[in-house]
C-alpha cells in the first residue's frame, strides 16, 4: 500500500546548511535580546513584559539574578508544555531560553542612556529584532506565550491572544508598584514596539502590490499583463449589484517596481477601468519567494 501511494519509510534528509543557518539566526537573535535587557531595560527600569519582564522586577525587590531567576520560571511552563509543542522544537526552544538566560547573567549591565524614551525606543527595536531572529530560526524563548496556551486549554472560549494580552499588561502593569507608573507606562511603550518589530521583520517589508480591475476590457488588459509583464493573472466572476450586469474582475499581484507599468497598460486599454490596489505583505508561489526555504 505504501509503495502504491508513493510512500517510503526512508526518513527526511535533514538540510544540515539550513539547519546552520538557523542555529545562527537564533544565536545572534538571543544576543540581541540579552542586549537590549542589559543594556537598554534593566538599568533604566524598564520592563518590557514577559518572563524577564517579571525577573527584572524581582532583580531590584530581591537582587536575584534575571536570567537564572527567568530560567526557573520558564521550566516549569516548558515541562507542561512539553507535549504540546513537540519534542524537536520543545528540546530547541528549551535549549535557545537556556542560551538567552545565560547570556543576560554574563554580559555586563551597564547604560548607555539615562533618557526613558531613547533607552525605551531603541531597547524595543533591538529586543524585536533578536525575537524575530529567533522565530525565523524556528526556535521559541517560552516565557508568557507558554502560559497563554496553558490557560487557552482551560478556558478554549478565550484566544490565547487574548489571554497573552491580558498576561502581558498584568506583568507591565505590576511593574508600576515597583518603578513607578511613569516608568511602567514607558514599559507598554517598549512591550508595543517589540511587538511591531518582530511582525514587520518576520512577515517581510511589504514589497508586493496586490490588484483588482473591473472593466469592459478586462480579457484585453489580462492578455497585455501576461504577454508584456509576464505575471499570472485570474479572472473572476462577479456582478455589480447596482447594475445586475455580469462582469470580469482580474486578480493579480506584482512587484512594487512593476505597479507603474502595469497601470499604464490598465490606462491604455480602458481609462474609466475601476482599480484597486493594496499591499500585500507576503507573497508566495510561483514568480514570487518560496512557501518554506528548501
Amino acid at each position: 500500500m505504501k509503495k502504491r501511494l508513493g510512500i517510503t519509510d526512508t526518513p527526511r534528509r535533514i538540510d544540515w546548511k539550513q539547519e546552520l543557518k538557523n542555529d545562527a539566526s537564533v544565536l545572534l537573535g538571543v544576543l540581541l535580546m540579552a542586549v537590549s535587557y542589559n543594556f537598554f531595560f534593566v538599568p533604566n527600569q524598564i520592563s518590557s513584559g514577559g518572563v524577564t519582564g517579571i525577573s527584572t522586577v524581582l532583580f531590584y525587590v530581591f537582587g536575584w539574578p534575571i536570567g537564572l531567576t527567568s530560567a526557573l520560571i520558564n521550566i516549569p511552563l516548558f515541562l507542561c508544555s512539553f507535549r504540546q509543542m513537540g519534542r524537536v522544537f520543545a528540546v530547541r526552544a528549551f535549549v535557545t531560553m537556556l542560551l538567552l538566560s545565560l547570556f543576560i547573567d554574563l554580559l555586563p549591565s551597564r547604560t548607555l542612556t539615562d533618557d526613558l524614551l531613547l533607552a525605551t525606543i531603541i531597547g524595543g527595536v533591538v529586543q524585536g529584532a533578536g525575537l524575530a531572529l529567533v522565530l525565523m530560526g524556528n526556535a521559541s524563548t517560552g516565557g508568557t506565550d507558554l502560559a497563554a496556551s496553558m490557560v487557552h486549554r482551560l478556558l478554549p472560549h478565550i484566544s490565547v491572544g487574548t489571554i497573552l494580552l491580558v498576561i502581558e499588561v498584568c506583568i507591565v502593569s505590576g511593574s508600576a508598584f515597583e518603578f513607578g507608573i511613569q516608568k511602567a507606562l514607558y514599559s507598554g511603550v517598549a512591550l508595543y514596539l517589540v511587538s511591531r518589530v518582530t511582525d514587520t521583520l518576520q512577515e517581510g517589508v511589504a514589497s508586493s502590490r496586490l490588484l483588482f480591475v473591473i472593466s469592459k476590457h478586462s480579457d484585453l488588459i489580462g492578455k497585455r499583463i501576461l504577454e508584456e509583464m509576464e505575471r499570472g493573472v485570474t479572472s473572476l466572476s462577479g456582478r455589480g449589484l447596482y447594475s445586475g450586469s455580469e462582469t470580469q474582475v482580474l486578480f493579480c499581484v506584482v512587484s512594487k517596481r512593476e505597479v507603474t507599468k502595469l497601470k499604464k497598460i490598465i490606462h491604455e486599454t480602458d481609462p474609466k477601468a475601476f482599480v484597486v490596489l493594496s499591499v500585500a505583505n507576503e507573497a508566495m508561489g510561483e514568480g514570487f519567494s518560496r512557501i518554506f526555504p528548501k
